[in-house]
């Protein structure tokens, strides 16, 4: 097939067809990203650069065979003991043929201690008077 510079996802893309997807999410989020096809490993992003051309891992293998989108800490792989959300890419069938997952940073997050002082911030927001002239 000759390369017409698209960029199309199926059950058979390769790592090098995934990769410029995964930077993208990469790059947007700035987190570790992995990505692979249902018959094929993929990529592990991080930092902007692709670390591996043969990935694959327990989340992104389970989303494929369950078509299910799955927040989890892994237990085993690269990604152990740290929070992981995994979603399917599908077909227009709705088929898994392929899997992107991202670090969870909400997971990651103790969103208690964060908005401890949410209230009283927002609070004072509104109790500034208004410089605005419009």
């Amino acid at each position: 097939m000759k390369n017409t510079g698209s960029i199309v996802i199926n059950e058979d893309s390769t790592a090098d067809d995934l990769a410029p997807i995964a930077k993208a999410v990469n790059d947007l989020l700035v987190i570790p990203v992995t990505m692979r096809s249902k018959n094929k490993k993929g990529v592990r992003v991080e930092k902007g650069e692709v670390g591996d051309h043969e990935y694959t891992g327990p989340v992104l293998e389970k989303v494929l065979k369950e078509n299910r989108v799955i927040r989890t800490t892994p237990l085993k792989g690269r990604y152990a003991r740290i929070p992981v959300v995994v979603a399917p890419i599908r077909n227009k069938e709705g088929e898994a043929i392929a899997a992107l997952g991202v670090v969870d940073v909400v997971g990651t997050v103790d969103l208690g201690a964060v908005f401890a002082d949410f209230p009283r911030v927002l609070e004072q927001i509104r109790a500034y008077p208004s410089t605005d002239k419009q």
